[in-house]
């Protein structure tokens, strides 16, 4: 294990050969002060998800994400209709840059979605993913208490909002849409692009693009996402904004085993460290309930629907006329 001390205030520099040279080269700046539990070979300046509430007080909240998801406990809800998918399948140049903690694929406004019961149009920001290592599983939900290789995050920001940070004041401004991966024998040919663009940004803030990139081509058809969890939550890394509509797939994406040992290995953290065991410990439910759809059902009263899971979650009455 490295021995950490810090060298700035929220900042940790290795003592093992992280010295101001290498620094310079990953980029690591001042404001890096929280990390995964994989990094923590780092000093108090560098908190671990246990101790994120302790200077992000969001993330000790009661609609913490991620969680497990308790089959035998969700609640089937026939008002959860299909999502309205748009720009899946234009053709973009997809930006990847790594932040210091993951890989973020930034996604043009013309990738946008809507239905699926939530309330209001939403446009796509960016999509990653949570990764764990050396054939540790990765994925950040768990569902009846099994964690999955890997897990794809798309980010959406609710309309009129222009950024994440006006979005976050809105208990839904953001809507995430969570696709589980599970290992298969054959690889998924439409990942290497991204795996190739993850050996190209290794250190923070190295940034690369993917050029005539379809997000179609990495997601299933729409006519294939009918069936999903939901249930209010937060942002998974600091400061855990309380402000996401969070919708889990049913069917599950493939990865090879090749592949998935080629994602773990391209990436290093803000401290130069590998980018490994990425993804946050489920959090409690704290009363919450967790809704799955049922595509077969008819699609009445979508705007109820989600006026009584606000309600439910907030312990307030909602007036529904």
């Amino acid at each position: 294990m490295h021995d950490f001390t810090s060298t700035c205030d929220g900042h940790a520099q290795c003592s093992e050969g992280v010295g101001s040279h290498q620094r310079r080269h990953w980029g690591v700046s001042c404001d890096s002060q929280w990390c995964y539990q994989s990094q923590y070979s780092c000093d108090d300046t560098c908190r671990d998800p246990i101790h994120w509430p302790a200077q992000f007080p969001s993330c000790g909240g009661l609609r913490q994400s991620p969680i497990n998801i308790v089959t035998n406990k969700v609640h089937v809800n026939s008002a959860l209709p299909p999502f309205n998918f748009i720009g899946h399948t234009d053709t973009i140049n997809v930006t990847v840059e790594n932040k210091g903690h993951s890989a973020h694929f930034a996604l043009p406004q013309s990738v946008r979605l809507t239905g699926g019961a939530l309330p209001g149009h939403y446009r796509a920001a960016q999509f990653h993913f949570h990764w764990g290592g050396n054939g540790r599983p990765g994925s950040e939900h768990t569902v009846d208490g099994e964690r999955f290789p890997m897990e794809l995050h798309i980010v959406h920001i609710k309309e009129p909002y222009g950024s994440l940070a006006e979005a976050e004041h809105d208990m839904a401004g953001i809507a995430l849409l969570a696709f589980l991966f599970e290992e298969s024998s054959d690889d998924y040919p439409p990942l290497d692009p991204i795996i190739s663009a993850l050996g190209r940004v290794q250190h923070n803030g190295s940034i690369t693009v993917i050029p005539n990139f379809q997000l179609s081509d990495i997601i299933p058809a729409a006519k294939d996402l009918h069936s999903y969890f939901r249930y209010v939550g937060s942002m998974t890394t600091p400061g855990c904004e309380q402000a996401v509509a969070w919708t889990v797939f049913h069917r599950p994406l493939s990865i090879s085993s090749r592949q998935l040992d080629a994602v773990v290995q391209q990436c290093r953290f803000w401290t130069g460290q590998p980018m490994t065991d990425i993804f946050r410990p489920t959090q409690p439910l704290d009363g919450r309930v967790v809704y799955r759809s049922k595509a077969s059902a008819a699609l009445p009263g979508v705007t109820h629907l989600w006026l009584g899971v606000l309600s439910a979650v907030l312990g307030t009455p909602c007036l529904i006329h």
